[in-house]
């Protein structure tokens, strides 16, 4: 690489070039890449990082397009902010998951310190196999012992941790321990930690959304690459869900027609859940 050498001999005899004042930025940027030429190992800040990065699908194809790599990193830790566990978890991972266990159908998911027991059919109905998922309670240390022992099991594909009062230092164990035995590591965190330091490669946060073309914002917050200015919206409702929700609104809407004083705009006092949640998203 004869570019490089000369480059490198400039430095060595006058030091590094100083490209704000020795020449306009676009000359300086095109030197730059003239002298360092694209090598899979090398990332420049301005690009979103690819080469050398293992990812699983998301399974949406919107998200992929702003994760480096195209996909949730292999042998990295995602953490994930929300204003409520439980609450959007299944629907942003489920297809991911789904696609792991059937890539690997004898390793398991491990879910530590998870805030409510998994509701197997409606994780069925999202191709999840529950035989396959694993689950530890515990408080405090313990929980963070878990999510290490499970990342360094051989039976196990991924780990999903909810750890609301963990620190820096302890996630950095854990993003080593992921990277270290290449697992699939989640994170999820309430969003009191937003301004504290992370180790983690790819961090979001998740927002709900009230819209016909998805219910949920995903906003990165951090990832190997330019920061992103807008949110990511996503449709992560199966789509029999979607489909009783949308026959739900329609026949309130015929209702309120028909007799506008028979219901209210907004009824939280359906009988049914998905009549309490059709009424939270009036069309």
């Amino acid at each position: 690489m004869p570019n490089l050498a000369i480059y490198c001999c400039f430095v060595q005899l006058f030091g590094p070039p100083d490209f704000r004042f020795s020449m306009p930025a676009p000359i300086a940027s095109a030197f730059t890449r003239h002298a360092l030429p694209d090598l899979a190992h090398v990332w420049r800040a301005g690009e979103l990082g690819s080469a050398s990065l293992q990812t699983l699908d998301t399974g949406y194809a919107g998200l992929n397009q702003v994760l480096p790599g195209g996909g949730w990193p292999q042998a990295a830790l995602t953490e994930v902010l929300q204003p409520q566990a439980g609450q959007h978890e299944w629907g942003l991972l489920a297809p991911a998951l789904a696609a792991a266990q059937q890539a690997a159908p004898g390793r398991l998911v491990v879910l530590v310190g998870a805030p409510y027991l998994p509701f197997g059919p409606a994780l069925g109905a999202r191709q999840l196999a529950m035989q396959r998922l694993l689950c530890v309670q515990g408080q405090g240390p313990a929980l963070l012992w878990a999510a290490r022992e499970a990342l360094q099991c051989a039976d196990v594909a991924s780990v999903l941790a909810w750890l609301p009062d963990a620190r820096s230092t302890h996630l950095r164990r854990l993003q080593i321990a992921a990277h270290a035995h290449s697992k699939l590591l989640f994170v999820f965190r309430p969003l009191r930690a937003q301004h504290e330091s992370s180790p983690a490669p790819l961090r979001l946060l998740l927002e709900g959304a009230a819209s016909e073309e998805g219910n949920l914002w995903v906003h990165v917050l951090k990832r190997r690459g330019p920061p992103l200015a807008a949110p990511v919206l996503l449709a992560t409702r199966p789509a029999r869900l979607t489909a009783l929700l949308t026959a739900s609104r329609e026949r309130m809407r015929r209702r309120r027609e028909e007799d506008p004083q028979s219901l209210p705009a907004v009824s939280l006092r359906s009988s049914h859940a998905l009549d309490r949640i059709a009424s939270l998203h009036p069309s």
